[in-house]
């Protein structure tokens, strides 16, 4: 889907950039925004990438495959996605990760010009050879552009505005606990705010159920579960009391890939 607001805004397509198949769930997406501007693109997260697709053992192993059901389809990567909407992979000069995840930043390779956003403790987390990140994904050696703590607000959480001279304003907003760097991206559109909420949660029913079974896998999958449940707490409060400013969408749930 494309969103089309006034012209001093970014234009939104809504692409799948990944498929994940999880036993007793329904057809998990890797859902990603495209950002188009005066004939600049930029991504918000890639999904799983063209080298992935090819090499998928030789990149991620066939237990991280196993686990998380990654399913390899070459017109499901970002690159083609964009070609198939009418544009060429060269025009995308920023991407703004809401974390490292392997199914989020494996399409980081195909771009290898693109300016990347990312908050710094999650940088700094993927240095430390924890367990969740494919280090392979990161040889071509991304160009990073890190954001730390700021004082600005919004909507009663920190936002660290993102630098890449676009005519919307982009802000990282931090969701800790899924990892420890984790962001949502907030996309400025007019009076309203779209806010990717990554993996803060994985379905959208978790803003209003608390005993979805999801969770269990949410838990599992958390650097820090306390932090988790506390990013999901403002989500929630957002959707309860600002939904007529904001536009929440997360990154797995297929009903919002509207």
């Amino acid at each position: 889907m494309t969103e089309k607001t006034d012209e001093a805004m970014v234009t939104i397509h809504h692409i799948n950039c990944g498929t994940l198949l999880v036993p007793g769930y329904p057809t998990v997406v890797c859902h990603c925004l495209l950002l188009e501007d005066e004939g600049r693109l930029a991504l918000v997260d890639t999904g799983i990438g063209l080298l992935d697709v090819r090499n998928p053992v030789e990149r991620l192993g066939q237990q991280l495959i196993d686990m998380a059901g990654f399913q390899f389809n070459e017109a499901d990567t970002a690159v083609r996605r964009i070609e198939s909407l009418g544009f060429r992979p060269e025009q995308v000069s920023d991407i703004v990760l809401t974390h490292c995840d392997p199914d989020h930043a494996g399409g980081l390779a195909d771009f290898p010009h693109a300016t990347v956003h990312v908050s710094e403790e999650e940088l700094a987390h993927t240095r430390t050879g924890h367990w969740r990140y494919v280090g392979l994904q990161f040889e071509h050696a991304p160009r990073w552009r890190t954001y730390g703590p700021s004082q600005r607000d919004w909507f009663g959480l920190e936002a660290r505005p993102v630098t890449w001279g676009y005519s919307s304003e982009i802000l990282l907003i931090p969701l800790f606990g899924h990892t420890l760097g984790h962001c949502g991206v907030a996309v400025q559109q007019g009076s309203r705010w779209l806010l990717h909420v990554g993996d803060a949660y994985y379905l959208r029913a978790e803003l209003t159920d608390d005993h979805h079974p999801v969770s269990a896998i949410a838990t599992q999958r958390a650097d820090d579960d306390t932090l988790r449940r506390s990013s999901l707490g403002e989500l929630r409060r957002l959707f309860r009391d600002h939904s007529q400013d904001i536009d929440l969408v997360g990154y797995h749930d297929i009903s919002e890939l509207r």
